[in-house]
């Protein structure tokens, strides 16, 4: 428990430490490597949507005008500057500081659940995505944008060794695969699209109706 509080506490710093940077870094890797993801992802969104890992709210001008969006993040600083994002654009979004592993909402409160490059760094994606099954309504859909184990080997292995810096440093991990977890919680995989060597992935999943 200990070990698990001691992890959050490190994560939880180290993205308030990060907020202000945050916006430059994910323009040079959206424009490098993530290409149309955020409006690919978000325009999918329907209904009452929850973004995990909303950040600083670089999500918002690509989502639909009509849907109802709320938003979590462990960051307060990141929170800060989503809650201007929203003023600026003139949506708007309820935003909440809450952890990934334990979502402050009720059972299927969410038609749609939207996580973009959040996956990465959640410390236990497994928690993560149980608990977005959870939020999620009988008929609701997941979607999920991130950077993922790559399909060949010498890639792999070039990730496996930037997982040697990145993952002290910043629990970023490379390796993870979100499409298998999405499957062990319970959804189905509608859309699956994988690019850049294949390190690249996007996902469209439906949770079953009762």
């Amino acid at each position: 428990m200990a070990t698990s509080r001691n992890r959050t506490e490190r994560w939880h710093r180290y993205w308030d430490k990060h907020a202000r940077t945050y916006d430059r870094e994910m323009k040079v890797a959206d424009r490098l490597l993530f290409g149309d993801s955020r409006p690919w992802a978000c325009s999918r969104a329907v209904g009452k949507t929850l973004e995990v890992a909303v950040g600083t709210g670089l999500n918002f001008p690509s989502y639909p005008e009509e849907i109802d969006l709320t938003g979590v993040d462990l960051s307060e600083e990141m929170l800060a500057i989503a809650r201007k994002r929203a003023d600026e654009l003139g949506r708007d979004v309820e935003l909440r500081q809450a952890n990934a592993h334990e979502l402050p909402f009720d059972d299927a409160s969410f038609d749609t659940v939207v996580c973009t490059l959040g996956l990465c760094t959640i410390p236990d994606p497994e928690t993560a995505i149980a608990e977005m099954y959870r939020v999620t309504r009988p008929g609701g859909r997941l979607i999920l944008v991130d950077h993922i184990e790559g399909g060949a080997w010498p890639v792999r292995l070039i990730q496996r060794g930037i997982e040697l810096v990145s993952v002290p440093l910043g629990g970023e991990h490379f390796l993870r695969r979100p499409l298998r977890l999405a499957r062990a919680a319970g959804y189905t995989i509608d859309t699956r699209e994988r690019f850049k060597l294949g390190i690249v992935e996007r996902l469209v999943a439906a949770k079953p109706q009762e």
